[in-house]
Formats: structure tokens, sequence, C-alpha cells
């Protein structure tokens, strides 16, 4: 007899690098509805890792926000939950068990190079400062991984199998298909301040709040590619994907945290209400 699908477990992952904006609102609300309409499971991950440019005051505006938006979760920072509460600053022994596996497995080394690469690499990646494609100037140093009993003090790159044809089914923009070592190469996985990097610590929690599809923007397709390597690599399951179509000012460009007048918090004390806030959330 077939085993059936496990319960539907979406999540919202925001960083609390900044106030968050209409662009941010309309992929969390996609999530939400998604989770809802399948009467499923929502978590709420505070994506803190960054120790430079997260901060408290922006993490307490996220929940208050989101909140304000309409958007409820099962499990967060502030409602615990049978497998939360989720803050990535507090979850180190997940990252560094990943890292030792992949370590053990040769499929990562230690990487002396390129540190203006790796100031955002504790951060989601997009189209503006994705990873430019790695040289491979370290890649020889392969074999001097399993010498490290830490990742702390060097950066940690994973070694890409160049040549391979990574394809997925996204849930909203179709097939997608990525070349590794022509669309992205070895990319960074730990850095040498000891934190370890977005494309890491998204799949280690990914599998380990049991998320069935990841929602998000359009501008993280690449790094889906990036996360089916560790994924395999890891052993782990593979959730759907489904990546939201981004929003964009009056000018055309993508919204960042930068758009203050576009932020949430700054169309609140505006006066605008929630409903109103969505319907600016049509992607142009």
């Amino acid at each position: 007899m077939p085993s059936s699908s496990p319960p539907y477990r979406g999540r919202l992952a925001p960083s609390p690098t900044g106030l968050l904006h209409i662009g941010h609102a309309a992929t969390f609300w996609t999530a939400y509805q998604r989770a809802l309409k399948r009467e499923g499971e929502f978590a709420f991950r505070d994506e803190d890792l960054d120790p430079q440019r997260s901060k408290p005051a922006f993490a307490e505006a996220m929940l208050e926000d989101l909140r304000w938006l309409g958007i409820r979760w099962q499990e967060g920072p502030d409602v615990g939950g049978p497998f939360g509460p989720y803050r990535q600053s507090e979850r180190p022994e997940y990252y560094l068990d990943a890292w030792r596996r992949l370590r053990d497995a040769g499929v990562i080394y230690p990487c002396v190079c390129s540190r203006k690469d790796l100031a955002l690499a504790a951060s989601a990646p997009n189209e503006a400062d994705d990873e430019p494609l790695y040289p491979g100037r370290c890649r020889h140093r392969i074999a001097e991984a399993a010498n490290y009993q830490t990742p702390a003090g060097v950066n940690w790159r994973f070694r890409v199998p160049h040549g391979e044809r990574i394809t997925f089914d996204d849930g909203h923009l179709g097939m997608q298909s990525y070349i590794v070592g022509q669309d992205f190469s070895d990319f960074v996985i730990w850095r040498r301040d000891d934190v370890p990097a977005y494309q890491l610590a998204v799949v280690v929690d990914d599998a380990a709040m049991r998320i069935t599809e990841v929602v998000r923007g359009a501008d993280l397709l690449k790094s889906t590619a990036r996360q089916h390597l560790l994924i395999r690599a890891l052993g782990l399951e593979t959730p759907a994907y489904y990546h939201c179509d981004l929003v964009h000012d009056a000018s055309g460009v993508r919204l960042a945290k930068r758009h203050d007048a576009l932020s949430l918090r700054t169309l609140r004390e505006h006066g605008r209400s929630p409903e109103q806030v969505l319907a600016l959330c049509a992607p142009s």
C-alpha cells in the first residue's frame, strides 16, 4: 500500500536586517495563502545569522508588521511549537553537524580567496549581489578539509560538479534548468568569521522544520539549484519550490529594504490598511 504524502508545512523566513516592504508582503502573503488552502501548518523562522546586519528592532518590527497584515503562524520565535522557536542564531549545532557531514563526504574545502565575495554570504542573494563565478584557485585544497575539526577561521566552499545540469519544476514559474560551472560555481557555505552561509543554513533548517514547500522570491531561483546539490550531499528530502514574481517600484527597480517609503511600517504610519497594502503587492 503506497504511503501518503506528508502534511503540508510551509514557512516564511525573513531576515531582521531592515524593515519589510511590500515585496516581502506579497511573497509572505502568497506563502500563507498556500498553507491555508492546503490546511497545512505554517512556521516563522527568524534568519538572524548575520551578526553585523541583524538588529533586534528589525526582528520585533517584522513580527508586528506581518501580524498586522493578517498573517498567522503556529510556530516561530514568539510562539514556540513542536519544532521551534526558530532563530538561526540559536541553532549553531545544526549547522555544525551539516558542516561535519559535508567535510566527511569530501565535498567542501577551505578557501583563502576573495574576501569581497564573502561579505554577503550569510544573507539571501539576489540578481544584483549573487556570488560571482569562482575561478577555483583553492579547489585543490579539498584533501585538507579532513584536517579541520571546526570551520572557524577560514572560508569554506562547496565543490560543485562542473557540467552537471540541475533541473527542477517550480510551482509557479515552471521548469528551471542551470548548468553547474556556467550558471554558478563553487559557492560559500561558511565564512571565516564562523558564520554559516545562507545556502547551508536554509537547507538545514528547512529539513529540520520538515518544510514540504518553500515559497520565496524569484531572485532565489539560482540559489535553489545550489541548494539541490547540498540537499543531495546531505541526504535530505527535497521540498517543493514556488518562486513568486518580484515587485518593482514605479521606475521598474526591484524593491529592496532601502525603499523605506514602501516599507510596511511607513505605509502603516501613513494610514494604509492591510487591504490597501495587499492591493499594492501585485507584481509589475
